[in-house]
C-alpha cells in the first residue's frame, strides 16, 4: 500500500466523520447543516470511486466529479448562511448562490463540459467561499475572544478557511499554471500524485477540525434550546402577573446570544 493510497483512505474516512457526527448529534435538519452533509457525502462518495473502493464506470466517476465541482460553491455558500446575523445578509447570500448557478450554466453553455469550463467555474467559487470564510472567521473569532462564546462557529470557519485556502493554492498550481504538464506536453504522474497527496492531507485536517467545531457548536445549540424553554416557561408564568420590571427584564435578554 503506497503513501498516496494510505492517505487517500484516511482522507476518505475523515470526510464521512462530519456526516456521522451531524446525524448523531441530531443536526441533520438544523438550519444550513443539510448543505454541509450533502457537501461531505458527495466528496466521500467521489473519493471511494476514485480510490477504487466503489467500482464504477469512468463516465459515472467523471459526472460525479463534475457534480462535485458544480455544487461545491453553492453548497458552501448555503452552509455559510448559518453564520449570518441578519435576514438581509442571508437573502444576499441566497442571491449570490442564484447568480453563481447562473454563471455556471452560462459557462457550460458556452464552453461545454470540459476542463476549461471547470477551470473557469472553480476559480471564482473557491475565491467566494474563501472570502466569506475569512469574513465569518474574523467575526466569530472576535466574539469567541471577547464574549467567550461562539467558539464552535469559529472552529468551523477555521476548518473551511484552511481547506479553501489550500485548495486555492492547489487550483493555481494545477489548473492555472499547469505545473504538472512538462515542456514536452507529457503529464508528470509524480507531480499529479504529489498534488493529490496534498489534497488528501488538507482534506483530512480540515474534516477533523470541522468535527471538533461541530461538537462544540452542538453544546452551544443545546444551551440555547434550554434558554428558549426557560424563556417560554417564564413568559407563561409572568403572563398574568404584574411585575415591577418589564417581562423582558425578568426573562433576561438572550436575543444577541441566539444570533451568535
Amino acid at each position: 500500500m503506497t503513501w498516496n493510497s494510505t492517505m487517500g483512505l484516511i482522507s476518505t474516512l475523515a470526510l464521512i466523520l462530519p456526516v456521522i457526527l451531524v446525524l448523531t448529534l441530531r443536526l441533520g435538519r438544523y438550519k444550513a447543516f443539510p448543505a454541509l452533509i450533502t457537501y461531505y457525502f458527495l466528496l466521500f462518495t467521489y473519493n471511494l470511486m476514485t480510490e477504487g473502493y466503489i467500482k464504477a464506470d469512468d463516465d459515472i466517476i467523471f459526472y460525479w466529479g463534475l457534480a462535485n465541482n458544480l455544487l461545491d460553491a453553492p453548497l458552501m455558500i448555503l452552509f455559510l448562511s448559518y453564520f449570518s446575523t441578519s435576514l438581509v445578509f442571508t437573502k444576499n447570500l441566497r442571491l449570490l448562490i442564484a447568480l453563481f448557478v447562473a454563471f455556471e450554466i452560462a459557462v457550460l453553455s458556452i464552453k461545454g463540459i470540459n476542463t476549461e469550463a471547470i477551470t473557469i467555474i472553480l476559480g471564482p467559487g473557491i475565491l467566494i467561499v474563501f472570502s466569506l470564510g475569512l469574513y465569518f472567521f474574523i467575526k466569530q473569532t472576535k466574539i469567541a475572544i471577547t464574549h467567550r462564546k461562539a467558539t464552535g462557529k469559529a472552529l468551523i470557519c477555521a476548518a473551511l478557511l484552511f481547506a479553501y485556502g489550500c485548495y486555492a493554492i492547489v487550483y493555481l498550481i494545477y489548473y492555472v499554471f499547469k505545473a504538472h504538464i512538462e515542456e514536452s506536453g507529457k503529464i508528470s504522474q509524480e507531480y499529479v500524485a504529489d498534488t493529490f497527496l496534498v489534497y488528501f492531507f488538507v482534506t483530512t485536517l480540515s474534516s477533523l477540525l470541522m468535527c471538533v467545531g461541530i461538537v462544540v457548536e452542538r453544546k452551544r445549540i443545546q444551551k440555547l434550546n434550554e434558554l428558549k424553554v426557560t424563556r417560554k416557561e417564564l413568559s407563561t408564568i409572568y403572563t398574568d402577573t404584574k411585575t415591577a420590571a418589564p417581562v423582558r427584564t425578568a426573562m433576561l435578554d438572550f436575543d444577541k446570544e441566539l444570533w451568535n
